[in-house]
Parts: structure tokens; C-alpha cells; sequence
């Protein structure tokens, strides 16, 4: 019995990773997106290191870093308060083209205030947009480059756990600030930067954390793995492949706000997530899924009878 629910789950891996209309590579994507702080504060020299202005290093750190990032990956710059952007998306979430990239990290002078909440906002939403589009396949990660306290504090309070709560990470760099950003506590990762050589490390660390996906198959050795599973095993297997992160735009629903990472799904009704209409074949692989499903719960049920 359980081999053939092992059999069955592996089809549901392969199948679900293929006929919907993307092709693997893109299914696959890591998609990074940095919103930098453009204050005015960007325009002072390290209190350490008067050789450079805080955007200055952060702009160098960025080229350096992003520049070896593998070109598959999709990369997204939003800016806030720069005096001299008239679109905050500087660089818009896609393919990573690297000579345009470096040429617009070179855009931004400081100018402004801090108004980071609203900012984590759209950078978030974003990459929700992008995951729906994937199928929940990827990587997604908020990379924030700031020198300051939000002044929308309270915005940077509701949406953070909510950012965190659908899954996406956010990493923050504290550039030369003379206490830990309050984001310290709550953000999935944060490093300080003192100094413009701080800031390249910082970057490079986090860049370099991007892991998988976690739902790559291979081939028989995956069906080695899968093999072994107890049927209440595959069954809550299923449950739980089968049942995408939310995707739902921050800001436009109310969520728990504790992550909900490992555990069982809950019984109430949740957001179904919309596949995008402008894939046609995208209705072709969730049919399959869902076929593969009514099989595999037949069996089980089919098997039980007979006992």
C-alpha cells in the first residue's frame, strides 16, 4: 500500500512541476528585491570613515554584489525619498539585465524622509504578485539598505508580521546607525554596517543565503526518499503540497499575525489563490494535480474497503 501511495506522490511532484505554463527555469526563479533608503541622512560620511557618504557605499556595495548574482535571478530596486526619482521602482522586478541594473543603482540622490513601512508594503506585494505567477515556486526576499528609524512607524509595526506571515524574508542592513534598527528584533536576519567595507560584507552574506526551493524532484532518488511514507505520512503530505502560502496583498486583509511555518492547515476557509489568466496553460497542470489527488485518495479509500 504505501508504495503505491509513494508512486502517486511522485507523479503529483512531477506533474505539478511541468505543464503550467511556465517553463521549469522560471517556475524556479529567486526574486530579490532591494528597497533603498534615499533619505537625506544618505548624504553624511560614515561617522568612521569620512572617505564616503552612506549612498555612495551603499550604491558600491550594491553593483559589487548584485553584479555576481546568477543571471537568472530577478531582481527588483525601489528606491524611497530620492530628490531625483520620479519612479520609485528605479530597476522593476525582472531578469536581471546587469548593465541597466548597475546604471540604475546609480540613479538616487538623497533627499527625503523615512517612510519605510509604506515601502515594505510594495516591495511585498510585489513579490506576492510574483509568486502567484510562479506557483508558489522560488525564492522571495525583501533586502532593505537604510540608515534610519521609519517615520511611519506604525505602518513598519502592522504590515512587518504580515510580510513575515506570508513567508517572504526580509533582510535589513542598519547602515552606520548609532543603535539597532527597531526592525532588529523582527526581520529575519540584520547586520550592522559601519563602514563601507561593513556594508559590501553585509550585503555579500545575505546574498549569499538565498537557498532552495524545497520542492525539486530527482528522478528515482527522490522516489527512494518518498517510499518509505506511512499513509497518514502521504496523506498529510498531500494536504499540505497542495495548499500554496497566501498570497494575498498586504494590507488588503487582516492575517495572524504569527507565522505559520510547520503546522497543520487550519479549518477555516482560506483565500484561494487565482491563477493568472494570462497563462492558458495553466489550467492544464492544476487539473492534473487534482486528478492525480481524487486517484490517490480512491486508492486509499478503495484499499480500506477491502480490508
Amino acid at each position: 500500500m504505501k508504495h503505491v501511495i509513494a508512486s502517486c506522490l511522485f507523479l503529483l511532484f512531477l506533474f505539478a512541476s511541468i505543464q503550467t505554463g511556465f517553463a521549469e527555469s522560471d517556475l524556479h526563479t529567486d526574486n530579490i528585491i532591494v528597497i533603498l533608503d534615499a533619505s537625506g541622512s544618505m548624504r553624511e560620511k560614515f561617522r568612521g570613515d569620512q572617505t564616503k557618504s552612506k549612498m555612495d557605499a551603499a550604491k558600491e556595495a550594491l553593483k559589487e554584489v548584485l553584479a555576481k548574482v546568477p543571471e537568472s535571478t530577478h531582481i527588483g530596486l525601489l528606491v524611497f525619498s530620492g530628490e531625483n526619482i520620479t519612479d520609485e521602482w528605479v530597476y522593476p522586478l525582472g531578469p536581471k539585465d546587469t548593465d541597466r541594473l548597475m546604471a540604475a543603482i546609480d540613479v538616487p540622490q538623497p533627499g527625503g524622509g523615512t517612510p519605510l513601512g509604506r515601502y515594505m508594503r510594495v516591495g511585498a506585494n510585489r513579490l506576492l504578485e510574483q509568486r502567484e505567477k510562479q506557483y508558489n515556486y522560488g525564492n522571495y526576499r525583501l533586502l532593505i539598505v537604510t540608515d534610519g528609524e521609519a517615520t511611519d512607524k506604525s505602518k513598519v509595526a502592522q504590515y512587518t508580521p504580515e510580510i513575515l506571515n506570508r513567508q517572504v524574508r526580509v533582510d535589513v542592513i542598519g547602515v552606520d546607525m548609532k543603535t539597532d534598527h527597531n526592525l532588529a528584533k523582527d526581520a529575519d536576519s540584520y547586520r550592522k554596517a559601519d563602514n563601507p567595507g561593513e556594508l559590501v560584507a553585509a550585503v555579500s552574506q545575505i546574498l549569499a543565503e538565498t537557498g532552495g526551493t524545497g520542492t525539486d524532484i530527482d528522478g528515482e532518488d527522490a522516489f527512494e526518499d518518498i517510499a518509505p511514507l506511512t499513509e497518514e505520512i502521504a496523506l498529510d503530505l498531500i494536504q499540505r503540497i497542495t495548499k500554496p502560502a497566501s498570497n494575498t496583498a498586504i494590507g488588503t486583509s487582516r492575517v495572524n499575525t504569527t507565522r505559520q511555518q510547520d503546522q497543520t492547515p487550519s479549518p477555516q476557509p482560506q483565500q484561494p489563490v487565482q491563477q493568472p489568466v494570462q497563462n492558458s496553460g495553466s489550467g492544464t497542470g492544476v487539473w492534473i494535480v487534482i486528478g492525480i489527488i481524487i486517484i490517490v485518495l480512491g486508492i486509499i479509500l478503495f484499499r480500506r474497503a477491502g480490508r
